[in-house]
Formats: C-alpha cells, structure tokens, sequence
C-alpha cells in the first residue's frame, strides 16, 4: 500500500488548505482512512477518519467544526478540508490506513502511511 500526501504549506492564521493523499497497491474502496498530525515535540495526534464508504466521518473535538474529512473511492483519493486555521494546527500532517472498514482513534491500527505534508500556520 502506497499512500502519498499533499497539498500542504504556508498559511496565515484565519486561512483554509485542503490537503489530499492518493492511495495505491490495494482496493481502496474496500478501507477506512484517516489523518493524523505530528507537531514539533510531540507525538502524532488523531485528526480524523472516515469509513470504507465514506458516509461515517469522524473528527477529534480539536478539529470539529473546522475540518473535514471526505473521500472519493472514484480516484482512490482521501481528502482533509482544513478551514479558519490556527497557529495550534501546525504540523506535519499524516494519511494512513490500515485494515479496518470503519475509522479508527488507536494508532496502531493504522498499518500503512505516507510520507506527511507540513502545514505551517503564521500569524
């Protein structure tokens, strides 16, 4: 399973990104996604996830309302619309996958990861 990550950057606080990750190697449809962010000095922290199909997202209450997760099984492609930005969302942002259909808090659940996207939010 490959999984690649992008469309990270630098960003003003107030201001939106929305990053991607394209899966390969394996039916993606058949998998729950999820994102995850690692800041500098600290370990990685659930962001979101969202079932095989798509229509189970979940968000951690730091992200609520801001962020959203979505996929599109067509073009293997999971996506994290990240909105009114804060200078806490800085990090190194993760796509990951593993073997379950339905998303998942736990960390090592998630088997497969790509490779990360920095977004770095300025004041």
């Amino acid at each position: 399973v490959q999984l690649q990550a992008s469309g990270g950057g630098l960003v003003e606080v107030g201001s939106s990104l929305r990053l991607s990750c394209q899966s390969s190697g394996r039916p993606f449809s058949k998998f729950a996604m999820g994102w995850w962010r690692q800041a500098v000095g600290k370990g990685r922290e659930f962001v979101a996830a969202i079932n095989w199909s798509g229509d189970t997202p979940y968000h951690a209450p730091s992200v609520k309302g801001r962020f959203t997760i979505s996929r599109d099984n067509a073009k293997n492609t999971t996506y994290l619309e990240m909105n009114n930005l804060k200078l806490e969302d800085t990090a190194v942002y993760y796509c990951a996958t593993g073997e379950m259909i339905y998303g998942s808090v736990v960390l090592n659940d998630y088997k497969y990861w790509g490779q990360g996207t920095q977004v770095t939010v300025s004041s």
